[in-house]
């Protein structure tokens, strides 16, 4: 059942001068990919490289937030739809807050990250497609998961059996399975000193 007799309470700081104090922006970072395509590898070299850069961040982590937040999801398409729905909520509050946020998530489903970004003001949200081919993806196969899904012993895997719909427009697209791990996150952090957002 859906809340009701609810009222939104402004605050008297608002989210510009959040990121004044801060000095930087405070878009969302929006890596998508498939499983093994770099996105968690990437927004943890990123984020370090912003924390060096004293640009206050956070990194929202697929798997992560699973294990607390979304942890009474699955991955059937409806459950995906509301472990991205969430995450963006997520994203939406600390972006209000003025921190920069990093988001690792496979999110296949085109309609689902278009959702996310609609919370979003335009520029804020900035969606980052970590480009590899299936074949690369599968021969890192970091946590065994490609083999269990050609196994049969994991059902609706996204590359497998389940969709992966690549970004029509992405703003940044990282060809993961070309560039070096220091060549990808130099790409992310000029992207972001050229629209200055940092």
């Amino acid at each position: 059942m859906k809340s009701s007799n609810i009222t939104w309470h402004d605050s008297k700081v608002t989210k510009e001068d959040r990121q004044n104090q801060k000095k930087h922006k405070s878009p969302v970072l929006w890596f998508t990919g498939l499983s093994g395509s770099g996105k968690s590898t990437l927004s943890v070299e990123v984020e370090k490289a912003l924390f060096e850069l004293n640009i206050h961040s956070y990194r929202l982590d697929g798997d992560n937030v699973r294990h607390g937040l979304n942890n009474n999801l699955g991955f059937s398409p409806e459950d995906r739809t509301e472990n991205i729905r969430r995450v963006s909520e997520v994203a939406k509050l600390m972006n209000d807050a003025g921190i920069l946020t990093l988001t690792a998530f496979i999110s296949p489903y085109r309609n689902d990250r278009n959702s996310a970004r609609d919370r979003f003001e335009d520029g804020e949200f900035i969606e980052i497609y970590t480009k590899c081919s299936l074949d690369e993806a599968e021969k890192r196969d970091p946590k065994g998961l490609y083999k269990k899904a050609r196994s049969g012993e994991i059902k609706g895997f996204t590359g497998i059996d389940a969709p992966y719909e690549e970004p029509e427009n992405a703003e940044l697209t990282i060809e993961t399975d070309k560039l070096s791990l220091e060549d990808s996150v130099r790409q992310v952090i000029a992207y972001l000193q050229e629209k200055k957002y940092i």
